[in-house]
C-alpha cells in the first residue's frame, strides 16, 4: 500500500551525559526502514547547547536517508549561546509542503530560558500561512514545547507562556495536528478536531511516566490521520491507546 504522506517524528535526542547511543543507533536503522516523506525532530538535539555536542548531532542526524529532515531547537539547545550555533548547523525552513499535508514550524526556544513562547508575530505569520491551504491539506504545526500540561511531568511553569494565543491561532486556522516534544513523555490530547501529539525521548536515559524510549510516525491517506507511538526496538500502537489505558501508580509501585 501506498502511503500519500509519512512522517517520523523524533524528539528529545540530548546529545550530552544521559545519551543512549545503542538506542539512536536502532532509531536510525527502524526510521531508514520506514522511510519517511520527512523526519521532524522536535527539539533539544543537544543537553548543554555546547560545540561539541552540536556537531555529534549534526553527524548522527547526517545518518538518517531522508531528504526532509525538519529540525527544530529545544530549550536545551539554547543553552551557553547554543541559539548561535544552532543557527548556523541546522539552517531550516519554515514551511514544508507534500501532496496531502503542509507542516509549519514555530521556535519556541529562548535563550537560556526553560519555558517556551511562541509571540504575536509568529501567532499572525501562522494564521496568515495557513488560511492559504484548503481543506485538502492535512494542516500541521511542529514546535518543542508543549502547549498543554500532560500527566506525570511536574509543574507546567515550562509550559509555553501565550500557549492561549497560540492554541486559538491553531484552531482559528482549522490546524489538524500539533507536534510537540520537550517533556519526555508520549501522550495525546484531542480538542475537537485538532490533535496535539507528544513525542516521548527517543535516546535518552531521562524519562517520565513512560519508561521507553519512543518515536511518532504519522499517516496521511486521503486526508485522514493516523498517530502511532513506536517503541525503539520494540512494538508500536496508536498513540491514543496510551491515553486509553492510563493508569498511574496510585498503589505507590
Amino acid at each position: 500500500m501506498k502511503y500519500k504522506v509519512k512522517l517520523v517524528q523524533i524528539s528529545d535526542i540530548h546529545i550530552g551525559s544521559l545519551f543512549r547511543q545503542d538506542m539512536f543507533d536502532l532509531v536510525v536503522e527502524e526510521t531508514n526502514e520506514i522511510d519517511p516523506d520527512a523526519i521532524i525532530i522536535s527539539g533539544d538535539l543537544t543537553d548543554d547547547g555546547l560545540l561539541f555536542q552540536f556537531e555529534q548531532a549534526r553527524k548522527e542526524i547526517a545518518r538518517f536517508n531522508c531528504q526532509n529532515k525538519i529540525i527544530l531547537a529545544g530549550n536545551h539547545d539554547y543553552r551557553h549561546t547554543g541559539y548561535l550555533i544552532f543557527k548556523k548547523l541546522f539552517p531550516s525552513r519554515l514551511v514544508y509542503e507534500f501532496d496531502d499535508a503542509v507542516i509549519l514550524t514555530l521556535g519556541t526556544a529562548r535563550p537560556d530560558r526553560d519555558e517556551g513562547e511562541v509571540g504575536y508575530r509568529q501567532n499572525q505569520w501562522l494564521e496568515k500561512n495557513m488560511n492559504r491551504y484548503t481543506q485538502k491539506k492535512v494542516k500541521i504545526v511542529a514546535m518543542h514545547h508543549h502547549l498543554i500540561g500532560i500527566p506525570d511531568t511536574g509543574t507546567d511553569k515550562i509550559i509555553i507562556l501565550d500557549a492561549g494565543d497560540t492554541l486559538r491561532a491553531c484552531l482559528q486556522s482549522k490546524v489538524n495536528l500539533i507536534l510537540c516534544g520537550h517533556k519526555h513523555r508520549p501522550w495525546l490530547w484531542k480538542l475537537g478536531p485538532l490533535n496535539i501529539a507528544y513525542a516521548g525521548t527517543a535516546s535518552s536515559s531521562r524519562f517520565r511516566g513512560f519508561f521507553e524510549n519512543a518515536y511518532n510516525i504519522i499517516t496521511i491517506k486521503d486526508g485522514r490521520l493516523t498517530i502511532e507511538i513506536k517503541i525503539v526496538g520494540g512494538d508500536k500502537m496508536p498513540l491514543v491507546n496510551l491515553v486509553d489505558n492510563y493508569k498511574p501508580f496510585l498503589d505507590g509501585s
